[in-house]
């Protein structure tokens, strides 16, 4: 067990044995939760967001009809609330996939 300072600011120093053994390096970010023992500093864990441009969101409905009722209903939704041309985007419907 190793005695860390918090500074002025609520800094604290993490020995570097430790953020070495658990991967933290400068830059990292971490996680600072209240545990019944006392506060628990971890890695945190970054998941990328992917953003769907209308175009992306339109093919994926597409993409993925089961049959033609269910791609005629796609394409709807991709003319009415989208606002592309589902014709433009070259999509097979199911039946010819």
């Amino acid at each position: 067990m190793e005695t860390s300072k918090v500074g002025k600011r609520g800094t604290v120093v993490i020995p570097a044995a430790l953020r070495w053994r658990i991967g933290i390096e400068e830059g990292s970010l971490v996680v600072a939760e209240t545990t019944d023992e006392g506060i628990l500093i971890r890695p945190a864990v970054v998941v990328p967001l992917e953003v769907y441009t209308p175009e992306r969101k339109a093919r994926c409905l597409l993409e993925n009809a089961t049959d033609a009722e269910d791609y005629a209903r796609a394409a709807r939704v991709v003319r009415d609330e989208l606002g592309l041309d589902p014709d433009a985007l070259r999509v097979e419907p199911p039946a010819r996939r």
